[in-house]
């Protein structure tokens, strides 16, 4: 049985991915500093641990000898882990995590990239030639390493691939984040501030994101590989799916506050992601906002009897 290693484990895009890969008859290896449930699956072994803390990813490493890697752990605190020093701390983590991962026999890795490497609104982004012009440090650091990555991959002969993830919405998510927030306000029956709505971007759900990154795992594709869509979207249009869904769009607030960031239009082409790794999405943007708003009902204990049938598809 092939050994992974799953960095990040407990985290919006780990959670998802380490039963995916277990269910698969992989032992999988599930690193993150707090994790206080029990394993959801049988090949599944936990490992509290703070990776940036020196010497630990080596420890840890040179215990398993983990065939496999998928580097999901970085700072994620929303609003503040764009300019956050924890960046450049994740950098060097993840490069001591890279050489023992690599001296120890491992043999491929797939970490997370951002669609924040790109430059700002560059509209449709193709892996190897839209500029990547990070315009924050999270951005940067995440661009650092990918580089480092490429290079020490090709010099050390190690499998890599870099799945740059673009905006991420679904059960679970921060409840400070744009759809998590809306559809809070939206059932609690209070305004939902937004801004104009008129950015063009690619919304993932998340389910897809979890099976896209363990897709790219288990292939041979090498380098920066687009984890999103593909079907730009105005925020408008998203924000207004949430309303129609709960019958409460007269709730929406558009204009009422600026938007969270300069991006105007950013969004994927995912032909490699399609034609090299094989795999296409499952969710459309109705499909997903309805589960998450069913996540987010059952969160606030609101009863079936009580909740809005769905019949758009």
């Amino acid at each position: 049985m092939k050994k992974i290693l799953v960095t990040g484990a407990s985290g919006f895009i780990g959670r998802r991915c380490v039963p995916l890969l277990a269910q698969k008859g992989y032992e999988v290896h599930a690193v993150s500093r707090r994790s206080n449930s029990k394993p959801p699956h049988p090949n599944v072994f936990r490992h509290e641990l703070d990776l940036l803390s020196p010497g630990r990813a080596t420890q840890l490493i040179r215990q398993i000898k983990p065939n496999a890697a998928l580097h999901l752990a970085w700072y994620t605190e929303p609003g503040a882990f764009w300019e956050a020093k924890e960046n450049v701390e994740w950098v060097r983590a993840s490069l001591e995590l890279l050489s023992a991962f690599a001296d120890n026999g491992g043999k491929r890795i797939v970490a997370a990239g951002s669609c924040a490497e790109y430059i700002s609104s560059a509209g449709e982004c193709l892996e190897n030639s839209t500029p990547l012009v990070p315009a924050t440090l999270y951005g940067t650091c995440k661009h650092a390493l990918e580089r480092i990555l490429t290079c020490f991959s090709l010099q050390s002969k190690l499998s890599s691939a870099w799945g740059r993830a673009f905006f991420i919405y679904g059960p679970g998510e921060h409840p400070s984040r744009l759809v998590a927030q809306v559809v809070r306000s939206l059932l609690q029956g209070e305004p939902a501030l937004c801004s104009e709505g008129k950015q063009v971007l690619d919304f993932m759900y998340i389910e897809d994101v979890a099976v896209a990154f363990t897709a790219l795992l288990e292939s041979e594709v090498q380098g920066p590989v687009n984890i999103a869509s593909g079907r730009p979207v105005a925020v408008r249009d998203v924000l207004q799916e949430i309303g129609l869904q709960l019958g409460r769009l007269d709730l929406i607030r558009f204009g009422a506050c600026p938007p969270q960031s300069d991006t105007e239009r950013l969004w994927a082409k995912t032909q490699r992601l399609e034609k090299e790794v094989g795999w296409v999405p499952q969710y459309s943007l109705a499909h997903g906002i309805r589960q998450t708003i069913q996540w987010w009902q059952k969160s606030f204990g609101i009863a079936k009897s009580d909740s809005i049938e769905f019949e758009r598809k």
